[in-house]
């Protein structure tokens, strides 16, 4: 279980985090639940309803953007450190791939309605996640 101080840190260098102050990482690292999720589980399927994001703490996640969730190819590997779910959480359309776990793991969750009444608490929160997805989008677009 990771103690306030390294909760922070990972916050700040989740690329969804980017550029917010440390005060408001301490109030958003106090609102993360703890979450254990074991080997061949999903996290999340495609199409379903986004209600939450996830900070990896331990283990691994793959990403998979195949129709069927049970299809195990990976568009990318998570580690500790990464996000993901955070795309669901801000346009409030369903989950956009299926979350699978690869390795025991250890997720930090940030339910949708904590993030937003955080958001509009701190408003540098919401800066610096807008700024995370335009770099995203650039990079996706780099690639097409």
């Amino acid at each position: 279980m990771a103690d306030l101080y390294t909760r922070i840190l990972m916050l700040s260098k989740a690329p969804v985090f980017a550029g917010a102050y440390t005060e408001d990482l301490r109030v958003v690292a106090r609102e993360l639940e703890e979450d254990a999720c074991f080997a061949g589980e999903r996290v999340f399927d495609i199409n379903e309803p986004s209600d939450r994001m996830y900070l990896i703490e331990t283990g691994k996640i793959g990403i998979s953007i195949h129709k069927d969730p049970k299809v195990k190819e990976f568009h990318s590997v998570l580690g500790p450190g990464d996000c993901f779910g955070e795309m669901g959480v801000i346009d409030d359309l369903p989950r956009s791939a299926t979350a699978h776990v690869l390795e025991d793991s250890t997720l930090l969750v940030l339910d949708k309605a904590k993030l937003r009444a955080l958001v509009l608490r701190y408003p540098e929160l919401g800066l610096g996640m807008m700024r995370s997805l335009s770099l995203k989008l650039r990079e996706t677009t780099k690639r097409l």
